[in-house]
């Protein structure tokens, strides 16, 4: 979280979209700025579980078999002037790379009973990643794959998208979200030919752009302010329980 808040610095100096992709090493709940800790505690299906709290909003994500990154845009950028662009922008793009290996996916309209679910995957937002598939049965009949949530920050916004690949066994067989993989499975493709999700989402941002992907040294070297101090704040009981 404390690197991501660097990520729009790094985007506003850059002038441009910069990302990040990263993967969890132990299963983590994310709890979205606005949702009350009492929610998280009262969910014994996690209980034991490390809780963290993001900077963007949306429901709860258990982290731990998703690709999850995070990018930033200054404001000033085409997809920075209103939050559904940049949604759009890069479920689109996850979108395509999914068709070319087999897995036919669309942006979902929102569904009004899932609003107010705990966690992510069970709310429908404009322009979440869904497929559809009689095995299995989600809010309006659909599977959520991918989802996420912003923080506009006041000359840039920060995005983060989580990609679930695999349904997770370490939490309850009741809060289990059913996973790429999963998917796969059931349409006959091996999900062991799948690519870096991460790569071909960089790849067809790119493409889309018009421009060329540059990877560049660690951002956080000239993170202003300090990173040390960032996770301190967002490693503190005050940030965590805040709600």
């Amino acid at each position: 979280m404390a690197a991501d808040e660097c990520l729009a610095a790094a985007a506003v100096d850059h002038g441009g979209l910069v990302i990040r992709l990263y993967r969890w090493e132990t299963t983590t709940v994310s709890l979205g700025a606005f949702q009350p800790i009492a929610a998280a505690r009262a969910c014994e299906a996690i209980a034991g579980i490390p809780v963290v709290r993001r900077p963007s909003g949306g429901g709860a994500l258990v982290h731990g078999s998703d690709f999850t990154y995070a990018v930033a845009v200054p404001k000033r950028h085409v997809w920075g002037a209103t939050p559904q662009s940049l949604y759009d922008a890069m479920h689109t793009a996850m979108i395509d790379a999914l068709a070319a290996w087999g897995i036919k996916a669309q942006l979902a309209t929102p569904h009004s009973e899932a609003d107010k679910s705990f966690f992510c995957f069970e709310r429908r937002a404009q322009g979440d990643v869904v497929t559809m598939h009689p095995s299995f049965k989600g809010v309006g009949g659909d599977i959520k794959l991918m989802g996420s949530a912003q923080r506009r920050l006041a000359d840039a916004v920060v995005q983060h998208g989580s990609l679930l690949l695999n349904s997770n066994a370490d939490v309850d067989p009741t809060v289990r979200h059913v996973g790429l993989a999963d998917v796969a499975v059931s349409r006959g493709i091996d999900p062991g030919q799948f690519p870096d999700w991460g790569a071909e989402l960089i790849r067809g941002i790119a493409k889309t752009l018009g421009q060329q992907v540059e990877e560049q040294g660690s951002f956080l070297e000239a993170c202003p302010r300090g990173l040390q101090a960032r996770r301190e704040r967002y490693a503190a009981a005050s940030w965590i329980n805040r709600r």
